[in-house]
């Protein structure tokens, strides 16, 4: 009983402490860019201002670059696009095609939710 109580008592550890980043915490894109495989399949927070927004219509595609002070991403939308340098933040998952000997490739992160800006007083 007593090992049974240890051994659930470490796999709580391990998962309160193994989570990366919480729903409500913004993610710095530095972090994803340099550690993509830690993110993978995961919903995180981003902020930052929308740049170069480019539309294909014959294959239904969106996409804009969120840019912060770490770093710049790609992100595929399929809501309207933001307006160049218009601050934003959204909810996206992360998304890794293959995982090869540790690295990552085809990373994409699309765009789940974005939220309106609060006006400041």
């Amino acid at each position: 009983m007593k090992k049974l109580l240890v051994q659930m008592t470490l796999i709580l550890a391990i998962v309160l402490l193994g989570n990366h980043a919480s729903a409500d915490e913004i993610v710095s894109i530095n972090d994803i860019n340099t550690s993509p495989v830690n993110f993978d399949g995961k919903e995180v927070k981003l902020r930052g201002i929308a740049k170069n927004p480019t539309r294909l219509p014959l294959v239904n595609l969106k996409s804009y670059v969120l840019e912060d002070k770490s770093g710049e991403i790609t992100v595929l939308t399929e809501s309207d696009l933001p307006k160049m340098n218009e601050e934003i933040t959204i909810r996206v998952r992360v998304k890794i095609l293959a995982i090869i000997n540790g690295e990552a490739m085809g990373l994409t992160v699309t765009e789940l939710e974005r939220y309106e800006q609060q006006q400041r007083i």
